[in-house]
């Protein structure tokens, strides 16, 4: 007997549909590609599981090249993907061949953080399993963790945080928590924002209902430019990337502009992309200002 119900009992349109049976139909970024060795770039990439009790994982990229200072070793992005906490993962192809370019034109060693998404695993868990994440990276930093990638051509003393959207607000908030707990080993040398999710003022039925315990008078996890911690970001510079046309644009300006009165000291850089909406560069990947961006990014890790 079939004891699915179609009947739905919420829906935030573009993100997913909960069914009266408890159902979540998901409307993007549930499609997976295979990790592998890709043929146009020579980028290797596989799966490995972070947390067995909680599932959290990464896909893990290593460039062509994987030998170009002195000490044999190249520079580690750990990359946060968006999709509103909600949607999405590092295993969708629009995300796998993103960070597939950024490893090759960067030549850079990337984890991919999957972390688990709301609402069957509600805020602020991605905040956790994103840290989670960062910090079995960092367990490599002397060259006796887990993952032979990691130990055998990761420069700890040149790591990256970077994520679009929802993933740059969860790589603020590593850069945020790496001041306060710690990365032994482990340099942070930057953080990459592309068109980053920070509240505001107004009330957004969506984060309220995947962030039920958020506190309505403010969260410093999702309102950061009012975050008494901002000015402690735990790398010497940030890259905000904001797009004329993105309804995030302004919220970007707002941090930028933040950080840099913070007190902290370090070097805070913005680009904007005219005529652009969010995440145009995911949803059109070979475009001229796609192709910018992606310059853009990597040489901000040069």
């Amino acid at each position: 007997m079939n004891t699915h119900s179609d009947e739905v009992a919420l829906e935030f349109p573009l993100f997913f549909r909960i069914y009266k049976d408890g159902r979540i139909e998901r409307f993007a970024g549930t499609d997976t590609t295979p990790p592998g060795t890709d043929a146009r770039t020579g980028v290797q990439s596989k799966d490995v599981i972070i947390d067995q009790e909680t599932g959290v994982s990464a896909r893990l990229y290593l460039p062509k090249t994987t030998s170009t200072s002195s000490t044999g070793k190249l520079p580690l992005l750990i990359y946060i993907h968006g999709g509103a906490f909600c949607i999405c993962s590092p295993f969708n192809r629009t995300y796998h061949e993103h960070v597939n370019s950024v490893v090759h034109e960067g030549n850079v060693v990337v984890v991919s953080v999957n972390y688990r998404l709301a609402p069957e695993h509600p805020l602020p868990i991605a905040y956790d399993d994103s840290w989670a994440a960062v910090q079995w990276a960092a367990s490599h930093s002397k060259g006796s963790g887990p993952e032979p990638w990691l130990n055998d051509h990761a420069d700890f003393g040149r790591v990256y945080l970077a994520g679009d959207s929802a993933g740059a607000n969860l790589s603020h908030n590593m850069a945020v928590r790496a001041a306060a707990d710690g990365l032994d080993g482990v340099k942070l040398a930057g953080l990459v924002l592309i068109h980053p999710f920070f509240g505001n003022n107004k009330r957004d039925p969506l984060l309220d209902y995947l962030f039920p315990t958020m506190d309505k008078s403010g969260d410093p996890r999702i309102e950061a430019a009012e975050d008494p911690k901002l000015s402690t970001v735990a790398c010497s510079k940030v890259l905000v990337m904001v797009a004329e046309n993105d309804f995030l644009r302004d919220r970007g300006l707002t941090y930028y502009e933040a950080l840099k009165k913070s007190g902290w000291g370090g070097r805070a850089d913005m680009v904007e992309a005219e005529g652009e909406n969010h995440v145009f560069h995911l949803s059109n990947p070979n475009g001229e200002k796609a192709a910018a961006l992606l310059k853009q990014f990597v040489s901000f890790m040069g």
